[in-house]
């Protein structure tokens, strides 16, 4: 199979000439520069759940924007993402008083998140080198598995390097402290890592299915990692801890509502196509044990 060069104003680039597409870049960037400084300020168990607000946002610009169809479905999806949301945000913990990134470094290198930073580490290792080689392209647990694992301790690093930056333009300058570049370091390390293998399970499987399952896994390790360095938790009673992981699987459901119903158009519905059974696309694999979503861009 050969492929062609790609053309820059015909094809998979054609997007960059579109001042549409530069306008959510940078909308993009801004919403993540954002995104970052609220970690300096609020408990990652607060602000990482409330990036379920983003799908309802895109899912009510996609109707405005791109016309696309927000059926019965995708509202009901919508509203429970807000109503849990709004829990979380009644019922989240007071973010800790810090006063210096070294305390923050403390807090990571204590027991209890050396052992967890060691788990993810060694599973994350694991991982690449003996399952993904061999079960990456056929299961989608494993590319996520990594990007969620990594991705708890990006967050955590990230929040450090949030609180250093605050502290320094409030006069009291972290830069001096190395910690505060070890951190940066460890940010570097765990996004590109990330973002490698996200990258690699949205081109395999479909995002429809990388999205969710997503979300869940990297939300609910962030919020262990959160708990168990900044002891979240410590701070509260039985009552709010549970009205929290309610309203966290209230955004679940919602999130999972819109993604599993964003295709489906109101009206009767119809009749599926049967296909022949005994065929390599039972196990999600077309001709050549090639995944379903490259061979069907293969196909077009």
């Amino acid at each position: 199979m050969l492929y062609s060069m790609p053309n820059w104003r015909v094809g998979g680039y054609s997007y960059l000439f579109e001042p549409l597409w530069w306008v959510g870049m940078i909308t993009m960037i801004v919403g993540e520069v954002a995104n970052f400084a609220a970690y300096a300020f609020a408990p990652a168990i607060l602000v990482t759940p409330l990036g379920a607000l983003s799908i309802i946002i895109s899912a009510v610009l996609a109707h405005i924007i791109l016309r696309e169809r927000l059926h019965t479905f995708g509202i009901l999806g919508c509203a429970l993402c807000v109503v849990g949301s709004i829990t979380i945000v009644l019922h989240a913990p007071q973010e800790r008083e810090i006063e210096s990134v070294t305390e923050v470094w403390d807090l990571a290198t204590e027991p209890a998140f050396l052992f967890y930073a060691a788990m993810v580490i060694t599973t994350s290792l694991v991982l690449i080198f003996h399952y993904l080689p061999q079960y990456g392209q056929t299961h989608i647990m494993f590319y996520i598995g990594v990007c969620s694992l990594v991705g708890s301790l990006s967050v955590m690093s990230v929040k450090a390097i949030g609180i250093a930056l605050k502290l320094t333009l409030s006069g009291m300058n972290q830069l001096i402290y190395p910690q505060t570049w070890a951190f940066t370091m460890i940010v570097i390390v765990c996004i590109i890592t990330q973002m490698n293998y996200l990258n690699k399970a949205l081109d395999t499987f479909n995002t429809a299915v990388v999205s969710p399952i997503y979300y869940v896994m990297f939300t609910s390790l962030t919020i262990l990692a959160s708990v168990i360095m900044f002891k979240d938790w410590d701070r509260q009673n039985p009552t709010q801890i549970v009205t929290e992981l309610c309203g966290f699987v209230t955004i679940l459901s919602g999130t999972f509502l819109l993604h599993k119903t964003k295709d489906m158009v109101d009206g009767p519905p119809t009749l599926p196509v049967r296909l022949p059974k005994h065929t390599d696309e039972e196990d999600g694999f077309g001709q050549e044990g090639i995944p379903l979503k490259r061979q069907d861009s293969l196909r077009s």
